[in-house]
């Protein structure tokens, strides 16, 4: 897996690096600037034929310094290229000060305030590209309206032209993927039209960065371009030196190369790779659950038993084979049944039912001295938003799947303070919301959506984001956190720890919506497992 950085881990990587020796602000602004010019002419080969028309729009700090290196190197391939730039070149950091004067050798600077008087001259004949350099990572405040009516007016038919933001586009939190905005959307009487610029590529540097990847950032991002300019955070710092450890976010996008031989079956009987059950709702509400089961089968536990009433034994045995079943009734048969040592790992919640009979399921399940590995979902979370008991009974070997209005429910304070405007950055994210949750909860806490968060009580955390070459858009169909659930409970019962079941199965998740494609239902996914694992050479 690789590191999603928060803006003060990136600078701290950065200053570490300078302090060391081994390089300098100018040279890494040097390094930055050529990149993104390097992953313009990769993204848009025909650019690199030709001359082209580009527009620069420079910051008030080191983002605006490689604009500025953006603008020179164009120049140099013969581009004609106008630079505007927020703020005074007198006032621009050091680095950033160099290389605005090393442009005003070359071309002029003009004030952004005066974008909008040159739109004329951005159009004419060619597409243009526009560079928005304006803020990076470090956003922590709204863009004024001058900023937000020439951004309205650049992205207007971006059909027209190429937009590329370097690190961030501007007015996105980096932290948070949130666009910080203003608590009014006027500022001296001029209206905000646009409080973000939105681009078609996004070039960042080294490690994409948290914001990359949460709340509605990808859709402002574009594609996203990593580029290596010369860091290492293994080589020029550590995590315990920079006080960030317990920050660092796993992308679990680069799970491929992390799997261990635990996901193979190389030897043994089925109950070496364990026994999950899992607890149905009654006749006509198996469905959900029947769904897990066979995520949970799929994924490799060598036995699983659905527990559902009597009334629905026959329900349920008229669509599973593979799959045993149990008439559990209630709380004192799931306790009767879980006398079972074999059984390894449960899960509660997918059409389970929100009354008697559901509560007692889990109040038993969270109970007795060695409770199993349990993955709590749908309506068992329901269950523990309104029983104070039960949810303080939850352990360490609990996983929590909710989506965003589970999640309310169980944690309603948090959730306000996730959904409200950002007005500075960094703002509170969608992993400060998790791992809150998590610590609050005392267990993994899986919060769903494309841009899936996992955290654990103690402050690791990892995204799962399934944006940019992993979108799976056909995800969002009824029953597929269902057959996640089953997942996460499939590869608890084989012996994964709380945290990895959840990442693992979350990556494997999206795979096979992947490998599916278009048209994806909740019962094809775990059918593509099979073909995910030989990709995987498992």
């Amino acid at each position: 897996m690789t590191n999603l950085l928060t803006a003060a881990q990136m600078r701290a990587i950065e200053q570490a690096a300078i302090e060391s020796g081994e390089t300098t602000g100018l040279e890494l602004m040097e390094r930055a600037g050529a990149g993104v010019v390097e992953a313009i002419l990769q993204e848009w080969p025909d650019m690199a034929k030709t001359p082209q028309k580009a527009v620069v729009l420079c910051g008030p700090g080191n983002n605006g310094g490689d604009g500025f290196v953006v603008a020179r190197l164009l120049k140099q391939r013969g581009w004609a290229v106008e630079v505007f730039l927020y703020g005074e070149v007198e006032t621009l950091p050091p680095d950033a000060k160099v290389n605005a004067e090393r442009w005003l050798e070359v071309g002029a600077v003009n004030s952004v305030a005066d974008g909008l008087k040159y739109l004329k001259w951005f159009y004419k004949d060619v597409k243009p590209l526009f560079v928005d350099a304006i803020f990076g990572t470090g956003l922590t405040r709204h863009l004024d309206a001058t900023i937000c009516n020439l951004f309205s007016a650049t992205i207007a038919h971006r059909i027209d032209r190429y937009l590329v933001s370097i690190d961030l586009p501007s007015g996105v939190c980096s932290d948070s993927g949130k666009t910080i905005s203003s608590s009014d959307n006027k500022i001296d009487g001029i209206f905000r039209s646009t409080e973000a610029f939105q681009a078609d590529l996004t070039v960042t540097f080294n490690w994409r960065k948290q914001g990359h990847v949460l709340s509605y950032a990808a859709d402002q991002c574009g594609k996203i371009r990593v580029m290596d300019i010369g860091l290492s955070s293994e080589k020029h710092t550590s995590w315990e030196q920079t006080g960030n450890w317990d920050g660092v976010v796993y992308d679990v996008a680069g799970f491929s190369n992390y799997f261990d031989d635990r996901l193979g079956k190389f030897e043994d009987h089925k109950f070496h790779h364990g026994h999950a059950l899992i607890l149905s709702g009654p006749s006509a509400r198996t469905g959900a659950a029947r769904l897990a089961a066979r995520g949970a089968l799929r994924i490799g536990a060598g036995v699983v038993s659905l527990g559902c009433p009597q009334e629905a034994v026959a329900e349920c045995a008229a669509q599973l084979t593979a799959i045993m079943l149990a008439p559990i009734e209630d709380g004192a048969a799931l306790a009767a049944t879980l006398q079972d040592k074999r059984i390894s790992a449960l899960c509660l919640g997918p059409a389970l039912g929100v009354d008697d009979r559901g509560r007692g399921l889990v109040e038993v399940a969270l109970g007795g001295v060695e409770p199993h590995p349990t993955v709590l979902d749908a309506d068992a979370l329901t269950i523990l938003a309104g029983e104070p008991e039960l949810f303080a009974a939850l352990h360490e070997n609990c996983v929590l799947t909710p989506h965003a209005g589970e999640f309310k429910r169980l944690f309603p304070d948090i959730m306000a303070k996730l959904e409200a405007p950002a007005t500075t950055g960094p703002a509170y994210s969608k992993v400060d919301a998790t791992r809150e949750a998590a610590a609050r909860a005392g267990c993994v806490v899986l919060f769903k959506g494309a841009d899936t968060v996992i955290a654990s009580p103690d402050g690791r955390a990892a995204i799962n984001s399934a944006h940019y070459e992993r979108a799976a858009p056909w995800l969002a169909t009824a029953g597929s956190g269902d057959v996640l659930a089953g997942f996460i409970t499939g590869l608890m019962a084989r012996g994964f720890a709380p945290m990895g079941a959840a990442e693992t199965a979350a990556w494997l998740h999206v795979e096979c919506a992947l490998k599916f494609g278009p048209g994806l239902i909740a019962e094809d996914i775990p059918e593509q497992l099979p073909s995910v694992f030989r990709d995987l050479q498992l």
